[in-house]
């Protein structure tokens, strides 16, 4: 329990980081799309005996590549493009899970199982969750620039194009990390709903980067005590804790919730 509360936190904590930019620039699908690439290379990882983390890496820049090309070539739309990419990398991932032999039981790549990491798993998180919040900490200006204004960026010398690797790497990077937490299926709510709840309660981005790694970190705990009283996937209920967050603060933001606009309404009748 304890290792999944540490790995859990710091898990949330970087992919918070991370859903900032992914919500500000609109990378949503590319985000559900690298979080699902990465299975193939998980499972061919273990065939060889290599890292979880090499394997992902490998496949996530595969999926960022194979996105790119099949998009310039001129005849297929982006969003197309991403879908058609990581679907089928992903089918080929479930395809190695079924006709992998192993002692162990694959599935936990699917759906996650933050109860089963070991000490050295928990190492591998943190180091590379501290790569990953690292970069985006220290490039924060030029990729904030990047995500408001890319024309402006190129604009005054920046490479809009490095940029954009950069995130997609960090974006792999990221995947890896909540992977060993909640799974392929559900990375993706980890790199998008604390970014986008922490958007509902403020405009500044400087603000946002403290709030949504705050909020991720708060509910990924919740998520695992209830997962101890409840007998229930971790996983699962971290995401559905971080879900219901954003519900709540949907329905009650001060500046876009409906309860608030008709508790106004309501004032001035």
């Amino acid at each position: 329990m304890v290792r999944a509360f540490v790995t859990t936190t710091i898990a949330a904590v970087v992919a918070a980081l991370l859903s900032c930019w992914l919500v500000l620039i609109g990378w949503s699908l590319l985000g559900d799309a690298v979080s699902h690439a990465v299975l193939p290379g998980v499972v061919l990882a273990y065939v060889v005996g290599a890292p979880f983390a090499l394997g992902a890496l490998v496949f996530g820049g595969l999926a960022v590549v194979l996105i790119g090309a099949v998009r310039e070539s001129g005849r297929v739309k982006e969003d197309a493009a991403i879908g058609i990419v990581f679907t089928t990398l992903f089918a080929l991932g479930l395809v190695l899970v079924s006709v992998t032999p192993s002692q162990t039981d694959l599935s936990h790549i699917i759906f996650g199982n933050v109860l089963g990491v070991s000490r050295a798993e928990m190492v591998q998180v943190a180091v590379l969750a501290v790569v990953g919040s690292t970069v985006l900490l220290v490039k924060r200006r030029d990729l904030v620039l990047f995500a408001f204004d890319p024309t402006h960026a190129h604009a005054i010398g920046l490479s809009t194009r490095r940029l954009s690797a950069l995130l997609l790497g960090v974006l792999a990077l990221t995947a890896v990390v909540t992977l060993q937490v909640v799974g392929v299926i559900l990375v993706v709510a980890m790199l998008i709903i604390p970014g986008a709840t922490a958007s509902l309660l403020t405009d500044r981005f400087g603000r946002m980067l403290v709030l949504a790694p705050v909020i991720s970190a708060v509910c990924s705990v919740v998520g695992i005590y209830l997962s101890y009283w409840l007998d229930a996937a971790p996983g699962g209920l971290v995401v559905l804790v971080q879900g219901t967050v954003f519900a709540v603060v949907l329905l009650t933001s001060p500046r876009y919730g409906p309860l608030r606009r008709v508790v106004r309404a309501g004032r001035y009748s």
